[in-house]
């Protein structure tokens, strides 16, 4: 039949080819495609140069980058190199001919399916493993930077006598080059095994050898480069016992050799090596024995071996050896690792001095005195008056204080300050222009005495800088008040250009506005600069807008933490940055960290878990490069100006080696310690996470007896927070006081420890808080020699237990009222303890607590009263406010007479009434904005509380239970 240019299943349908102009639009559309993507790279690109040189630091940027772009060539070009060598060379060594049988026939297929795109296949295969390993590699850019910056600790470890720095700064390095090599052996292997089966150089069913001799001998020498690896792997693993962490009765995060290690699994590892070195050795050898006999048969001997002598014999000598005697075997590494990790924490000078700690009022007049001198005690808790700051300071609501205030020092007073940041969220109509145009800074710091509080209202902080703008103890200075950087402010603001800014509003209702004018931000004027922050915000108005022009700057990345985290990536970063007012401008000064994990001998410790604490929240998170470190030093101090976002980075430990050897690799980012303004090391303090990672190893390494360590038989804790209804650590407090043998107040960071799973207090611990001071830094932990001092809990419960105090509770709380308990503060005072809290009270409706009483105890003596004077007065029986005489209220009060109990419930009755009464009056007051009012019904609502408690006793009078030990 003729053939109809069908086929056996029908005519075949033409399909035609796109018409040129559609083949021109698709083209069009794929290289826009192709140049959106790269626009979108080059704008994260562009955007992080703009910002780095913004700040004054693109060295930081610009070295960064090219140690990446350095290590992900090199290394991506190597791996490539290294897989795609191995399978031209498979190619290469190819039988000429394939075996006849059904799995080549099988092959051929597949061969000649490859054949025409062998090229692209060998191609793609190494770009892909490049580029995979490349960007690992890249990675591992502060690993390498370490390495070749590294500065000698000036340390020996005890084991191998090397100096620290090969742990700290060369090991690191060495692992990621091995597991690169073992990367790279292991593609490369298993490349050139498919591309030897693919073109018949290894058969599995075919009948004959089952690999060319070809193909053995390069299968073979890759085999015997895993091998060596391993070798080397082994002999790295001997000092890698140095730095290996394991559990051990006296500690969880045990870190170096013990008994079992020294004397077993490090002559283990020797032989290993040596093993591992013959049989790569015979792997090599193939290439001219053509059989892998010998090879396999040391292969399998070493994996033998591993099991025997890396893993059965240090369990015999643990079981048989260790055990029976473990203390007596293990005193020694016990001795070191204690040694190691009291250096490596800073904290190898600390001893423990003893200190009686029981409390008794033995002069009364002297002790009361003393009392005074003590310490500053802050009634204005930081954690708790902020609601305060907030209703009686915010003026807009669009204005925020953070959840958590802080403490500095002005004028030689403790002082709680906190500033007045941008609240976006409180903004009434949200739109582009507002968000980022209109909003965009905060206005004026506001300060309180820490040891004060007013009368109108009543209770509250005693406030020295205060108002819209502020105005207080700062005049004189005249300081820019306005706040574009600060812990809040984190969305983007335009500014500069034609569209004014809201400065503040002012109280007749008219608005101040503003033009910033400060040095920080990105210009907009070039085009190219907005269309990439248009990209990088996924804002496209920001390439069109009207409201940007001329001077306008784009203003990112405000908050403290984010930019000296950004400018020393290789930093931790406190989780507390604190406002000064300094040279007029605030300043936020942020403590920061060097820290590694290859620290020979010294226990590790989790930052994030360590630095935890009753008051910690995601603001105040530390932010870590490694989360396990065990070693770290507060090495540098950082301030970001408020008004402008300039950061600068000062040394403050000048001995430390890794700080050095960030500083060869980031030459000329950090200043000098010399270089820091005197008024603004004034304002530095001790820092809060540093002092917490060390009062955590303290709570164990104060003890330097190998045996005594062993037994734990004196291990403390921190307390939990007794303030606080769930199970977390409490938080050292900022105080200024005098510790035994001291002259006068220090400023001082403080906390206690109790016995661990006992509530008594066991030690007290102070550091040297005052960056000015010669001491700056000297840690004073006095160890209590009597264990029958009650610790914070205890303390707390004895007041909870406490008449006067239950009483003023269920009345409060009866009137819908609630009760917020300050800082529990613990004092040394005349070889005992003085404790001090402030009591708070917020009425129902109320958005803020006001100081309503405060609590003393000193031994068995408590002191409960509306003023700190009054209660001290009360714990050490001394004459009152008033001119008489209290007798000094203990756990049992003695018992009274009870009148009618009809008048006493009269009495109550209308005392609830008048003090519901004042309530409402001083809720009116308030919504008015009348302070004065508000002042006087205060006072009347603590004259009715004071008068329902002494109603309430004359009912059902009580006696105090009696001290659980």
């Amino acid at each position: 039949m003729p053939d109809r240019g069908g086929g056996p299943t029908g005519p075949r349908i033409r399909v035609g080819r796109p018409s040129r102009r559609a083949r021109t639009l698709l083209m069009t559309l794929g290289v826009l495609a192709v140049l959106a993507m790269v626009f979108v790279m080059f704008a994260g690109f562009w955007t992080d140069w703009l910002w780095y040189r913004s700040v004054k630091f693109s060295s930081v940027f610009t070295t960064t980058l090219w140690t990446k772009i350095g290590l992900f060539a090199v290394f991506g070009l190597l791996m490539a190199a290294a897989v795609g060598v191995n399978i031209w060379l498979a190619h290469r060594l190819r039988p000429p001919l394939s075996a006849m049988s059904l799995e080549q026939q099988s092959l051929d297929r597949y061969r000649m399916g490859v054949a025409p795109y062998k090229k692209w296949v060998l191609l793609a295969i190494t770009a892909l493993v490049g580029l995979i390993a490349g960007a690992s590699a890249s990675g591992q850019w502060r690993t390498w930077l370490m390495w070749v910056n590294g500065v000698p600790f000036g340390q020996k470890d005890p084991q191998f006598d090397l100096d620290v720095s090969f742990y700290a700064f060369d090991l690191p390095w060495y692992r990621f080059m091995l597991g690169f090599g073992f990367a790279a052996a292991v593609l490369s292997l298993i490349a050139a095994a498919l591309t030897h089966y693919l073109y018949g150089g290894l058969r599995v069913t075919s009948p004959g050898a089952r690999a060319t001799a070809a193909a053995t001998g390069h299968l073979s020498v890759l085999l015997g480069l895993f091998v060596a690896l391993k070798a080397v792997a082994y002999w790295l693993d001997r000092y890698g016992l140095a730095v290996k962490s394991s559990d051990f009765k006296a500690t969880d995060s045990w870190t170096g050799l013990r008994y079992v290690d020294a004397n077993a699994y490090l002559p283990a590892k020797t032989i290993l090596f040596c093993i591992a070195v013959i049989c790569a050795l015979l792997f090599f050898a193939t290439l001219w024995r053509r059989t892998w006999q010998l090879p396999v048969i040391g292969f399998g001997l070493m994996v033998l071996s591993a099991i025997l002598i890396g893993g059965l014999y240090p369990a015999i000598v643990q079981k048989f050896q260790v055990q029976p005697n473990e203390q007596a075997k293990e005193s020694r590494y016990i001795e070191r690792n204690i040694e190691a990790t009291r250096k490596a924490y800073g904290i190898d000078g600390v001893k423990p001095n003893d200190y009686a700690g029981s409390a008794q009022v033995t002069d009364a007049a002297k002790q009361r005195k003393d009392a005074d001198a003590a310490a500053s005690y802050r009634l204005n808790d930081p954690n708790i008056v902020s609601p305060t700051f907030q209703q009686l300071e915010q003026e807009r609501k669009y204005y925020q204080f953070p959840k958590t205030l802080d403490v500095d020092r002005y004028n030689g007073q403790d002082t709680v300050i906190g500033l007045r940041e941008l609240n976006i969220q409180g903004v009434d109509k949200h739109n582009w222009i507002n968000d980022h145009f209109t909003y965009t800074h905060g206005y004026g710091a506001v300060t309180a005495k820490g040891t004060e509080t007013s009368s109108s209202p009543q209770g509250a902080p005693a406030f020295t800088e205060s108002g819209l703008p502020s105005k207080g103890q700062f005049d004189a200075q005249k300081y820019e008040q306005r706040i574009y950087y600060g812990e809040k402010t984190t969305q983007y603001s335009i500014v500069g250009g034609p569209q004014k800014e809201l400065d503040y509003e002012q109280d007749g209702g008219g608005q101040k506005t503003y033009s910033y004018r400060g040095k920080g931000g990105i210009d907009l004027e070039s085009p190219l600069n907005r269309a990439a922050y248009a990209v990088a915000f996924s804002e496209p108005q920001i390439l069109y807008s009207g409201a940007i022009g001329k001077d306008s700057k784009i203003l990112y990345n405000r908050t403290p933490k984010e930019r000296v985290e950004a400018v020393a990536p290789w930093l931790t970063i406190d989780g507390d940055a604190y406002p000064a007012v300094v040279g007029g401008r605030i300043q936020w000064i942020v403590d920061a960290y060097t820290t590694t994990n290859g620290y020979p001998y010294a226990s590790r410790t989790t930052l994030g878990d360590t630095t935890a604490d009753s008051l910690t929240d995601r603001q105040r998170a530390v932010v870590a490069q490694e989360n396990q470190v065990n070693y770290i030093r507060n090495s540098v101090k950082a301030t970001v100006d408020a008004y402008d976002g300039t950061v600068s980075l000062y040394e403050w430990d000048e001995k430390d080696p890794v700080l050095k050897t960030w500083k060869k690799a980031f030459p000329g980012t950090v200043k000098a310690k010399s270089e820091i303004p005197a008024e603004l090391k004034a304002h530095m303090r001790y820092p809060q996470d540093m002092f917490k990672v060390q009062r955590e190893l303290l709570s164990l390494y104060h003890v330097q007896d190998p045996a005594q360590f062993y037994n734990a038989s004196d291990a403390w804790q921190v307390p939990n927070d007794p303030t606080k209804p769930d199970d977390h650590a409490v938080p050292p407090y900022y105080l200024s006081l005098k510790t035994p043998g001291e002259s006068q107040q220090q400023f001082s960071l403080t906390t206690t420890f109790t016995p661990s799973g006992r509530p008594n207090l066991r030690a007290f611990m102070t550091v040297d808080a005052d960056a000015t001071s010669g001491t700056y830094g000297k840690i004073n932990l006095m160890r209590v020699t009597d264990d029958k001092v009650d610790g914070p809990e205890q303390v707390q419960n004895r007041l909870n237990q406490y008449q006067p105090v239950a009483d003023f509770v269920r009345v409060l709380k009866g009137a819908d009222s609630t009760i917020k308990y300050g800082n529990l503060l613990t004092v040394p005072l005349d070889k005992g303890f003085l404790y001090m809290e402030p009591i708070y009270a917020q009425g129902r409706g109320s958005e803020y607590p006001l100081l309503s009483k405060v609590a003393v105890v000193y031994g068995e003596k408590i002191g409960f009263a509306d003023s700190l004077g009054a209660a001290l007065n009360q714990a050490f029986g001394v004459a009152g406010e008033d001119g008489g005489t209290q007798p000094p209220p203990t756990t049992t009060p003695p018992t009274t007479t009870p009148p009618a109990t009809g008048d006493a419930e009269a009495q109550l009755k209308q005392a609830v009434a008048d003090a519901q009464k004042a309530f409402a009056d001083g809720e009116a007051a308030r919504q008015k904005g009348d302070w004065t009012g508000y002042g006087k019904a205060q006072d009347a609502l603590k004259a009715a509380l004071q008068r329902a408690v002494e109603a309430e006793g004359k009912i059902k009078p009580k006696a105090a239970p009696e001290k659980k030990g």
